[in-house]
């Protein structure tokens, strides 16, 4: 991290409310399983509002690839945020990303797929599952399918599923079979 601990910018960085926000100290509650929750509400409404982040917001990717490599169980949240603060980077109304975090950005998102990918591997966790997955095709540049992937929820998956490709006229998963006895 181009910042050092004692630089004074930590105090400057804006936020998803464009007011100044050091996200360390939440990145760092994430750690401690019983302050967890607090910490992603904290930085779920510190780095994001109503489409907004800034440099505060960029910042805390980078910290929060840290604290995942040595946390493995924080969840699609860490996902989610992730894609979150990438996916509204790219809004217009958004500062760019400051030169001198460019290079720890990009090292993040590259470790971000990496994470993903063995999580995919793993996950029976449908969230987490969907939340990788979005988080795989932002890291590989495809933002916008990454942030539909994210933003939808199991019942607008299926109905969009249904109205497009008419899912009940092939799924088994749509009628329920009976089990032969051998199957039993």
């Amino acid at each position: 991290m181009p910042l050092s601990p004692e630089d004074k910018t930590w105090t400057q960085l804006l936020g998803g409310y464009r007011l100044p926000y050091d996200p360390r100290e939440a990145v760092e509650s994430l750690k401690t399983p019983a302050r967890r929750q607090a910490a992603w509400e904290e930085l779920w409404n510190e780095l994001h509002h109503q489409g907004d982040v800034g440099e505060a917001s960029y910042v805390a990717i980078p910290l929060l690839v840290q604290v995942r490599s040595q946390c493995p169980d924080l969840g699609w949240q860490f996902y989610s945020l992730c894609v979150t603060v990438e996916t509204e980077r790219n809004r217009k109304k958004n500062p760019p990303l400051p030169p001198w975090l460019a290079q720890d950005y990009e090292e993040a998102w590259k470790a971000i797929l990496a994470l993903a990918l063995t999580d995919l591997r793993t996950s029976t966790d449908s969230l987490l599952t969907r939340a990788a997955l979005s988080a795989v095709a932002v890291a590989k540049g495809q933002v916008k399918l990454g942030a539909m992937i994210g933003s939808l929820d199991e019942s607008e998956i299926s109905e969009w599923v249904e109205e497009n490709l008419a899912w009940s006229l092939f799924s088994k998963d749509s009628h329920p079979q009976p089990q032969s006895d051998s199957l039993k």
